[in-house]
């Protein structure tokens, strides 16, 4: 009797594991689900607001453009910047470089704060507004267009993640299915 009763705990444990898994596996392939339409989403989006700017690099030869000083950019000479890469390499690589040069390396702040204390001077008031302009978009490209856009590529990786813990889960509870018979 003792070993009956043995086996029928055994089957009732395995049972509970595979409805478990079973609900698991569904609750993992809807999470999947949604994190696959947030990567798609994001990158859509990401995508279409940062072409609807029509920021491009420059041209190969332009001048504020050269090889020497931009190599890592070149290979993004010409085109729209229209990805989360783009938009980091144009924010970073592009713009930032061109802010260090405005005010001798000055941040917007300190430009900002020497501004206040001398209005009249026609050179700071431009150093403050290039600086401030230059950040405005760079924030932007970095937050909007880098920032979201890499949100969107882990929710991709996390959807394909819980979609093969979907799957295996759902190989376990089949598995424990065909034990049951």
């Amino acid at each position: 009797m003792a070993k009956t009763q043995s086996k029928t705990e055994v089957q009732t444990i395995k049972r509970m594991f595979m409805y478990l898994s079973a609900m698991a596996a569904i609750l993992l392939l809807v999470l999947s689900g949604l994190a696959f339409w947030a990567s798609s989403f994001i990158g859509t989006m990401v995508h279409d607001e940062l072409a609807a700017q029509k920021v491009y690099f420059p041209e190969k030869g332009t001048p504020s453009f050269d090889a020497e000083t931009y190599p890592d950019l070149q290979k993004y000479a010409g085109q729209l910047v229209d990805s989360p890469e783009k938009a980091e390499a144009y924010a970073n690589g592009y713009i930032a470089r061109h802010l260090s040069k405005t005010a001798e390396g000055k941040t917007y702040s300190e430009i900002s704060t020497e501004s206040m204390k001398d209005p009249s001077n026609e050179k700071l008031q431009a150093q403050k507004q290039s600086l401030f302009q230059g950040e405005m978009l760079r924030g932007i490209l970095l937050t909007s267009g880098y920032g979201f856009g890499t949100i969107g590529k882990i929710a991709g990786i996390a959807a394909f993640i819980l979609l093969v813990g979907s799957a295996i889960l759902a190989i376990v509870a089949g598995w424990l299915r065909l034990q049951l018979r």
